[in-house]
């Protein structure tokens, strides 16, 4: 598998631009997607080819894979059009697409309640309606690989640490730390009961770039190494803040801070499962295992 030149989307974003930094670093030639004139230097700065665009610019895009031996996708994970737009480009040329999902797929409306359940790639799905949309998507992409694309989806979790390219922090944990500095306490839903699985920006950069080099066409990997309630995580925000006590907010509350996906899919529901695949298949071996230590 001869790949040199990889096109990323989302190259300005946390995903994207730690991904396109470790692939800058392991010899590969990378261009990006960017929408603001002012990030073309910065993305230059890191030895990114900027490529000024948008995910509604069908030519662009279909140019952009054709040129490049790789693309990755770590921007809009509910946008079907450009997935298509990316598969109808790559049919028939056996180059690799990888597409970043997301674990709130797994969750239900949980309402803060603790539901332990641990996924693998084998149990089939059938997520609530809300998040139905993401699913199509992904066995659309996945059955890309009987029209010769070398598609691979990978789904993480809860992702915590610094990133390394232009935007630093993740999503989850900055919004409960936002909201916890309101309300002069690490906050959590409901109970707060409720787990999620989470994982390092720089272990999930490294199992982009394993799956780049060594996954199967129609792979899925889960990304883990860990999970935490949203309560202990709430506890440690407090820790950090010097303050003994959490708060609960209602779902109405969260609603109001986080919106409706926020709330009752990406804070207060159950998104457990294991990476044990990537593991065993890809020989990956993440270093991180507390997202306590980064809050």
């Amino acid at each position: 598998m001869n790949i040199k030149k990889v096109f990323i989307t989302g190259v300005t974003g946390y995903i994207g631009g730690s991904i396109a930094s470790l692939l800058i670093k392991r010899g590969y030639t990378v261009s990006g997607l960017f929408r603001k004139d002012a990030d073309a230097d910065k993305l230059k700065a890191l030895g990114i080819l900027p490529v000024k665009g948008s995910l509604e610019d069908a030519p662009l895009l279909k140019a952009e894979s054709l040129k490049a031996d790789a693309v990755i996708h770590a921007a809009d994970a509910d946008d079907p059009y450009a997935v298509d737009t990316f598969l109808e480009a790559l049919k028939g040329t056996g180059k690799t697409f990888i597409y970043t999902s997301g674990s709130s797929i797994l969750g239900n409306k949980d309402y803060g309640e603790k539901n332990d359940f641990v996924y693998t790639e084998d149990i089939p799905l059938k997520p609530r309606f809300e998040k139905a949309h993401r699913m199509e998507i992904n066995n659309h992409i996945l059955l890309a690989a009987k029209n010769r694309v070398r598609s691979i989806i990978i789904v993480p979790t809860m992702i915590y640490g610094e990133g390394f390219g232009l935007k630093k922090e993740s999503i989850q944990v900055p919004m409960l730390e936002r909201v916890s500095k309101e309300k002069g306490a690490g906050i959590y839903i409901e109970k707060g009961e409720n787990i999620w699985s989470n994982v390092h920006i720089e272990d999930l950069a490294n199992l982009y770039l394993l799956a780049l080099e060594k996954a199967k066409a129609g792979a899925y990997y889960y990304a883990e190494n860990g999970s935490s309630s949203l309560k202990d995580i709430a506890q440690t925000i407090s820790d950090r803040m010097g303050v003994k006590a959490t708060k609960s907010i209602t779902i109405d509350e969260g609603v109001k801070y986080f919106g409706l996906e926020g709330a009752y899919f990406a804070l207060a529901s159950n998104s457990i499962c294991s990476a044990d695949k990537a593991r065993l298949e890809l020989g990956w071996a993440p270093k991180y295992s507390s997202i306590h230590d980064f809050i």
